[in-house]
C-alpha cells in the first residue's frame, strides 16, 4: 500500500515511492514516498505558519492535546507493537514495552507542558541593580528538525516530539528509512488530536538527499538528532548557531567489583542489558570488566544463560533474538567477530549467521581493545568480556574509549561505588545495575562523540526553549 507524507494537516502524495521490506521475512510491508527538496520546504512553511497558533495556546491546552495523544497509544497498542515487529524486526514482548515506554514518555511531556518555569533575579545583590522587578521566562524556539533513528521509532521519536509540543514548537520529522510506518501512525494518531494544523509535519525519505537542506534551513531553528557519531558531527557542522541536540552511539561498559555476588538476578539483568532488541541499542551492554576472581563463574553463568534465549520470528512473544534491521549490519558484525578472534579472542558462544537475517547472541573474552567489537560501536548481539585485578584498572579500561553515554558498576563497596561515579567519563553512572537503564524522564546523553546535550524530557525542554530576561524599573 501506497503512504502519504503528513504535511500541514493534510496527507500529500510523493512523486516517487520505495518498497518498504521486513528484515526477518523480506514481505514488502508498503510504499514509502521519498520526499524531494520542495516537499521538505512546504513542510517547513507549515511548520513555521503554525507558530503563532502554537503561542496562541495555553500550557493547559498543550499538555491537553499531549494528554490526547496518550489516550490514542494506549488504545491502539497491540497495534502499534505489531507495526514494530514487522518493520523493525523488534520482538513483540519488547515491542510491547517499547509502546509502554512511549505512553509513559508522552505523559511526561504532558506533565512537563505544565512545569516550564523561570524564575526571579535579586538584582538588588549588587550595587545599582535596585528598584528593579526581574525575572526570566522561557519561549520556544520555533520550527524544530527531527530526524530519528529505526531502533526505537516510537520512543525516541517521542522523546523529540513530546517535548517539541510541550514547549509550544512546531517539528519537521524525518524518520529512519527503515522504520517510516510508526511516524505514519504517529501521524495518523496526532491527527485526531486537538494540536493545530501545521504543528506536526512527516516527511520520509533519504537523510542523505534531505538531511542537509534539513538542518541548513534557516527557518529551522533547532536540530535534534539520534543517530551515528559520524552524520551527527556532521550535521552539527552545517547547523551554524542553531540549537543542536544529538545522541549518538556507544560501547557501554560494565565493571563488576570483587566479592559480588553473581546471583541469577544480575546474571540475567548482564544478558538482557548484551541482548535486548538484538543488541540494537544506543546504551547496549558491549564491554564487561570482571574482577579476576569472579572471571570464569561469571562466563559460565553468562554462557548458559544466553543460550537459553530463544530465536525466532519477531511476532512471536516468546522471541528473545530476531532478524537484525539489514543484512549489511549482519555481514558488517560476523567480520567484526572474525577479525577478533583472528586477533586473538576467545568466542565463548553464538558467532554464527542463520539464513543470512539472524546473528546468535555472541559472547567473546581475551578481546583486545583496539579491536572493532570493544573500539566501535557494534549495534549487534554481541558482547565482550575481559577480566581485571585492579579497581583503577577496570576505570581506565572503561575510559579508554571514544564514547562515554552510561556505564553500570556492580560493587558492594560503597566508597568504590563513589570513586567510580566521579572517575568514570560518561553521562550517567549507574551502580548495581547495567547502564542499559533509563527511565524516560532523567537527563540521558553523553560525552565525548556519545552526544551533545540532554534528552529526558525536562531536560529536552530546555533545549528546544530560549531563556528571555525580563527587567522591570519601578
Amino acid at each position: 500500500m501506497k503512504k502519504q507524507f503528513y504535511i500541514n494537516g493534510s496527507w500529500v502524495e510523493g512523486l516517487k515511492h520505495e518498497k518498504l521490506y521486513a528484515p526477518h521475512s523480506d514481505e514488502i510491508l508498503a510504499e514509502i514516498p521519498i520526499a524531494t527538496i520542495e516537499n521538505l520546504e512546504d513542510a517547513i512553511i507549515a511548520a513555521n505558519n503554525a507558530k503563532s497558533k502554537m503561542d496562541k495556546l495555553t500550557s493547559y491546552e498543550r499538555s491537553l492535546i499531549l494528554e490526547q495523544l496518550v489516550e490514542q497509544f494506549k488504545e491502539n497498542r497491540s497495534q502499534l507493537a505489531e507495526i514494530l515487529a514487522l518493520e523493525a524486526s523488534k520482538p513483540l514482548k519488547a515491542a510491547l514495552g517499547e509502546i509502554d515506554r512511549t505512553i509513559a514518555t508522552y505523559k511526561i511531556a504532558a506533565e512537563e507542558a505544565k512545569r516550564i518555569y523561570g524564575e526571579t533575579i535579586p538584582l538588588d545583590a549588587v550595587a545599582g541593580g535596585e528598584g528593579r522587578v526581574t525575572y526570566t521566562v522561557r519561549e520556544p524556539v520555533g520550527v524544530i528538525g527531527a530526524i530519528t533513528p529505526f531502533n526505537f521509532p516510537f520512543n525516541l521519536v517521542a522523546h523529540k516530539v513530546g517535548p517539541a509540543i510541550a514547549a509550544g514548537n512546531t517539528i519537521v520529522l524525518k524518520p529512519a528509512s527503515q522504520t517510516p510506518l510508526s511516524a505514519i501512525a504517529l501521524a495518523e494518531m496526532i491527527d485526531k488530536t486537538d494540536l493545530p494544523k501545521g504543528a506536526f509535519n512527516l516527511i520520509t525519505g533519504k537523510g542523505s538527499s534531505i538531511g542537509d537542506a534539513l538542518v541548513k534551513h534557516p527557518e529551522v531553528k533547532a536540530i535534534t538528532f539520534t543517530g551515528s557519531p559520524e552524520v551527527g558531527i556532521s550535521l552539527k557542522n552545517k547547523a551554524g548557531l542553531k540549537k543542536v541536540t544529538l545522541e549518538l552511539g556507544s560501547n557501554s561498559a560494565l565493571i563488576i567489583d570483587e566479592g559480588v555476588n553473581l546471583t541469577d538476578e544480575l546474571i540475567n539483568r548482564c544478558v538482557w542489558g548484551a541482548f535486548i532488541y538484538n543488541g540494537q541499542v544506543c546504551i547496549s551492554l558491549q564491554r564487561i570488566f570482571v574482577h579476576h576472581t569472579l572471571f570464569k563463574d561469571f562466563i559460565v553463568k553468562m554462557k548458559n544463560a544466553t543460550e537459553r534465549l530463544k530465536k525466532g520470528s519477531p511476532l512471536d512473544l516468546q522471541t528473545d533474538i530476531s532478524a537484525l534491521i539489514s543484512k549489511k549490519d549482519i555481514a558488517r558484525i560476523d567480520d567484526w567477530v572474525k577479525n577478533a578472534i583472528k586477533d586473538g579472542a576467545e568466542l565463548v558462544t553464538g558467532g554464527n549467521v542463520v539464513d543470512d537475517r539472524l546473528f546468535t547472541p555472541t559472547i567473546l573474552t581475551n578481546v583486545q581493545n583496539s579491536s572493532e567489537v570493544s573500539c566501535r560501536e557494534i549495534f549487534g548481539p554481541v558482547v565482550v568480556i575481559n577480566s581485571f585485578e585492579n579497581f583503577d584498572d577496570a576505570i581506565n579500561e572503561v575510559n579508554n574509549s571514544r564514547f562515554g553515554l552510561q556505564a553500570g558498576v556492580y560493587t558492594d563497596n560503597l566508597q568504590r561505588a563513589l570513586y567510580a561515579t566521579k572517575k568514570l567519563h560518561v553521562g550517567g553512572v549507574l551502580v548495581n545495575d547495567v547502564p542499559t537503564f533509563r527511565v524516560d524522564l532523567m537527563p540521558y546523553g553523553g560525552v565525548k562523540e556519545s552526544g551533545y546535550g540532554r534528552e529526558g524530557i525536562k531536560y529536552a525542554i530546555q533545549e528546544m526553549t530560549e531563556l528571555k530576561l525580563v527587567s522591570i524599573k519601578l
